[in-house]
């Protein structure tokens, strides 16, 4: 009978997120690189990207980053861009809130840059719809 050499397995694997906590370098953007806000999320690793250039461009999350790093709508990111395809970049880091906010302060990105802080829900934008309930339907319950 063979004996279980290790402690693995899908359960395990799920715990293992703890560098979450330690403080990091800020990355910046080098050659080639750009940043950019995330519009909406695609699915198949695949999301729409507004860059600080101006361009909408489809991002492609990479491999290290799939199941590991969760990216949000509104999220600040790091895209590499193609040479070969203009329409297209892949992301390469996902900024937190503070970090985010840092690169407002050191002018990277520009000041009108609207961040999130994990809660994508804004009743003053656009297409939101106020929600009215009725008196005689409170009283019903």
């Amino acid at each position: 009978m063979p004996k279980n050499k290790g402690k693995g397995g899908k359960i395990r694997k799920r715990g293992k997120n703890e560098a979450d906590d330690e403080k990091r370098e800020l990355v910046f953007k080098e050659d080639g690189q750009e940043y950019a806000q995330v519009l909406r999320m695609l699915g198949n690793g695949r999301l729409e990207t507004m860059c600080i250039d101006g361009t909408k461009r489809l991002g492609h999350i990479r491999g290290k980053m799939h199941k590991k790093v969760w990216i949000a709508a509104g999220d600040i990111i790091l895209v590499g861009l193609r040479d070969y395809q203009d329409d297209k970049a892949d992301v390469i880091l996902k900024y937190n809130s503070d970090e985010a906010r840092l690169l407002v302060a050191y002018g990277e990105l520009p000041a009108n840059t609207k961040l999130t802080d994990g809660n994508n829900f804004d009743p003053d934008e656009e297409g939101g719809e106020d929600i009215f309930f009725e008196d005689e339907d409170i009283d019903r319950i």
